[in-house]
């Protein structure tokens, strides 16, 4: 069900591309699948994905966590709006998968914190989805 974390990562990155509130605080090209050192912040980056299976008796079913970093050269404040706005769009939210059915997708938590070696600031949001 490898296509399923495809399909769910491609329809958020739609998602999230497709807010004008969103592209107001992170700019142009500010959504990436990783943070390379240089690159202009702030920045969303999709980070970890764990998968489980999560089937039933009668159904094929994958659980996916995932996470999504919002990044701040300016601090945790705005790297937290940033995230609670992504929280906004993705939380509960009905996305449309191609071969799959998403059953759900909720916000399981945000920890905010500044990274030691780069002086960043990152709040990390999980999300837990069930697609069948």
């Amino acid at each position: 069900m490898s296509s399923a974390v495809n399909e769910l990562l491609g329809a958020i990155q739609a998602r999230l591309a497709g807010d004008a509130g969103l592209a107001a605080l992170i700019g142009a090209g500010g959504m990436r699948d990783r943070r390379a050192s240089g690159l202009d912040l702030p920045a969303l980056v999709l980070g970890a994905v764990e998968c489980r299976d999560y089937s039933t008796a009668s159904e094929a079913g994958l659980e996916i966590l995932l996470t999504v970093e919002a990044w701040s050269a300016e601090g945790r404040r705005e790297a937290e709006a940033i995230g609670e706005a992504v929280r906004h769009l993705l939380d509960d939210a009905d996305l449309t998968l191609a071969g799959q059915t998403l059953v759900s997708l909720r916000h399981r938590r945000t920890i905010s914190r500044r990274e030691a070696k780069t002086g960043l600031f990152v709040a990390e949001l999980t999300f837990r989805a069930v697609v069948e």
